[in-house]
Order: structure tokens, then sequence, then C-alpha cells
């Protein structure tokens, strides 16, 4: 079984290292005892909080797409008939064409909050 230290579970679930202790201190997220008697969090027990955490999170958007990223825009380059439009949700970065009558309809530009919403049938998953 994988197992998370603290900040590792922290980052995982994009919040600070006080806050996953402040979980595990009030029962909310299960922690254990490694060798050296530091806190670790068992990983089915942080996938579980996670998918919690997040179905919690999710409202109703009359959308089928279920990647939904909320952040920054943080770049457009406008083209003849497209636009890129970079986003910063977080510690990720997605970037994505649009049409530019969308980015223009839609007032992108640098410092506007933005939610990428992604579905696809294709999705590469590797391991870090």
């Amino acid at each position: 079984m994988h197992t998370y230290r603290i900040g590792d579970a922290a980052a995982l679930l994009g919040v600070s290292v006080d806050t996953v202790r402040r979980l595990v201190d009030g029962g909310k997220l299960v922690a254990e005892r490694d060798e050296l008697g530091r806190r670790i969090i068992p990983g089915p027990a942080l996938a579980a909080y996670a998918r919690q955490m997040h179905r919690a999170e999710r409202d109703s958007t009359g959308s089928s797409a279920r990647n939904r990223f909320s952040g920054i825009v943080t770049d457009v380059v406008l083209g003849d008939v497209s636009a890129q439009v970079e986003i910063q949700a977080g510690p990720f970065r997605v970037v994505a064409m649009v049409s530019r009558e969308s980015a223009e309809e839609l007032a992108l530009e640098p410092g506007v909050p933005a939610v990428a919403v992604i579905k696809s049938t294709n999705v590469v998953v590797e391991k870090p």
C-alpha cells in the first residue's frame, strides 16, 4: 500500500500542510505512524478523502463534463481565426485553443478568472 507524508498529501489535495494536520487531528483524514513516529496517510484513505472533497465542491452546472479547473487567465494570443488561452489553475497550467470570436466574447485577458472545462475521450495517465 502506498503512503504519503503530510506535505505530499497537502500538495496532492491543493491545501496547506496545516490544513492536512487539522484534518488528521479532527478525524476527517486517517493517519498512521511510520517506524520513525512520523504521521503518514495511507493511499486509500487519501483517495477516499479527495473523492469526498471534490464531490462536495461540485455544483450543478448543467454540463456532462466533470473535469473543471478554476483559475486565472495568464496569457491570450489572438490569431486571425483562433486564440491560444493559458489558464493557471492552482499548480496546473492549462492551454486551450478557442475561436478568436469566443475569446473576444468572453473578454479573455490576463488577470480574468476562468474555468477550463475538459471533456475528452483520450486521457493519458502516467505515474510520476
